[in-house]
């Protein structure tokens, strides 16, 4: 509950250089009268003021400003709230704005609005219009409960029920839930945009893959290729191996052949000198008939006998010559046959030692391309995926951060239907609902106005008579709509003592009885102040100072000296 104590202000409308102090929890009742233009409702002005920084009644916030010394203008507030005591000092001129706690000075942020802001919400936990409904009731700017519409209705009672933090939630939850949405599309972005990079990525790694397997594939292919052309040579080689070793089989007479055929020379030169020979010493014996030596007479037998054994002998060797030739040809063309297959031998171990060499020359090519196909493979194994795993791992966090979001998304959808109009405030409005109709009958029942007056949850009106008429607000004469006005702010203040939400000690009523009210309704009004007066402070500001004057506790009475504003 804040209990206000004291106000003291200065310079503010026809208040002059000295401060007006006016105690504000010392009487149940103050009666506050003075001649027009005295000052009387400066109080409101500067309550106002000093805790939202702008004049209660409809003047601009520079009128506020004392037209004479047109400076220094100051408002000082005393106030508590539990065991807590505050003063707020708000000037013009110079500009000034502190609030303090227990007598130290609170934080003030750069920004004045942000102060105003904490000390509404924290402090005073009271707007400008419950202000206005609950604590002072002035009759030039006063907008009655009835006269409000129905937005502004609902402001008044959540801020009397204290839910007016549910409104506050719900403007930050569409904040957030703005902010998710956000978020959430930023998250899709985030997530596409990992995605096509993953596949690009993907693509890139592939394309280079099928370049290398291109390349491998040709190289295996050339690998087999020339393994099928060694294992062709081999064959071949092997076959013409065969054929060696068959010629060489047919040839293996060679040496007996060449042994015979120098044989068969040296018989043929053994002959040959032989009858070279013979025929020497037959043209001797034909030629000569003595011997030429020792001059003697060869004997004619003996001469023809060496003649025709010469001759014979030749004749021998002639025919076994004959025969050693035809035996040398036979030998000889066994040589030159030889002679061909060991050609033919030498041409087929060329033909063998080139497929050798192919054979040879392949395998070094061979081992040179599977060298390169391992290279190949390990580049295809090396392909760098480590980009690509770093980003599945950021699409993964992406993905779950999304989740989240949704999550929280759907539960903050959840939440905004809660705090909706609908949902928490209306189950507690709905409860309060009975208890404010309750209270305001029983307020209009005391000041003899005898209708039926009901709120809905949506705070529309329904009066009806003792015989069931209906009747609206705007139905009633001025007198009429007053005590309805009044019974509706006895009720705010009960309902706020009950919710100990804007609950307060002070109540000032500026000139609200003096044109609406006869006597009779006075007299009623009267009767419920006095019955409300237990823990609260009420301040009237009236002209009908013969009638009232005698029932109130106090009265403070104002009146201009000097063109300014004092306390008599």
């Amino acid at each position: 509950m804040i209990i206000f104590k004291e106000i003291r202000y200065q310079n503010i409308l026809s208040t002059g250089n000295f401060f007006t102090t006016i105690p504000l929890n010392q009487s149940k009742t103050t009666l506050i009268v003075g001649e027009n233009g005295a000052g009387k409702s400066t109080i409101l002005d500067a309550l106002a003021f000093a805790l939202y920084g702008k004049p209660f009644r409809k003047i601009n916030k520079p009128q506020l400003m004392n037209s004479i010394n047109s400076r220094d203008l100051l408002v000082e507030l005393d106030f508590s709230i539990g065991a807590n005591k505050y003063t707020i000092r708000r000037g013009m001129r110079p500009n000034i704005f502190e609030v303090y706690e227990n007598d130290d000075l609170l934080n003030q942020d750069a920004a004045a609005r942000d102060y105003q802001q904490y000390l509404e919400d924290n402090i005073l936990k009271m707007n400008f219009k419950s202000f206005g409904q609950i604590v002072v009731l002035g009759s030039s700017t006063f907008v009655p409960f009835m006269q409000l519409p129905a937005g502004h209705r609902r402001e008044i009672i959540e801020d009397l029920l204290d839910i007016q933090i549910f409104t506050v939630m719900n403007t930050l939850l569409k904040e957030k839930l703005a902010q998710n949405k956000s978020d959430l599309r930023d998250a899709k972005y985030q997530i596409d945009i990992v995605q096509e990079r993953i596949s690009a990525a993907n693509k890139h790694n592939a394309s280079i893959i099928e370049m290398k397997q291109a390349d491998a594939e040709k190289i295996q292919s050339r690998v087999d290729s020339l393994l099928a052309e060694n294992d062709s040579l081999l064959s071949e080689a092997s076959n013409i191996q065969e054929e060696l070793h068959a010629m060489q089989k047919s040839i293996s007479d060679h040496d007996s052949v060449t042994k015979k055929m120098n044989e068969l020379i040296k018989i043929e030169n053994n002959l040959t000198n032989k009858t070279k020979t013979l025929a020497k010493t037959l043209a001797f014996y034909e030629e000569n008939d003595q011997c030429p030596t020792c001059k003697q007479g060869i004997d004619t037998d003996h001469k023809h006998h060496v003649i025709s054994t010469n001759e014979e002998k030749i004749q021998e060797i002639n025919d076994a010559l004959e025969k050693l030739v035809v035996e040398k040809d036979k030998v000889n063309q066994r040589i030159l046959d030889i002679s061909e297959i060991n050609t033919e031998i030498t041409e087929k171990n060329l033909e063998v030692g080139n497929r050798n060499a192919s054979i040879s020359v392949n395998e070094r090519t061979i081992s040179s391309l599977k060298s390169d196909l391992q290279t190949a493979k390990e580049e295809i194994d090396q392909i760098d995926e480590s980009k690509i795993d770093w980003l599945k791992a950021e699409l993964k966090d992406l993905e779950n951060s999304g989740k989240q979001l949704y999550l929280d998304g759907e539960t903050m959808g959840v939440t905004a239907m809660l705090l909706k109009d609908g949902g928490i405030k209306t189950q507690i409005i709905r409860q309060y609902v009975p208890i404010m109709n309750k209270l305001i009958n029983k307020y209009l029942a005391e000041m003899d106005f005898f209708v039926q007056f009901e709120l809905d949850e949506q705070f529309n009106e329904t009066i009806r008579s003792r015989f069931r008429d209906d009747f609206s607000y705007e139905s009633f004469s001025e007198g009429e709509k007053m005590r309805i006005d009044l019974a509706l702010l006895f009720t705010w203040r009960a309902v706020s003592k009950l919710r100990n939400s804007t609950s307060t000690n002070l109540l000032i009523m500026d000139e609200v009885f003096d044109g609406s009210l006869d006597i009779n309704g006075t007299e009623e009004f009267m009767k419920i102040i006095n019955d409300i007066t237990g823990d609260s402070n009420i301040f009237i500001i009236s002209h009908k100072t013969d009638q009232l004057i005698d029932r109130f506790d106090s009265v403070l009475r104002f009146e201009k000296v000097k063109n300014f504003s004092k306390i008599a």
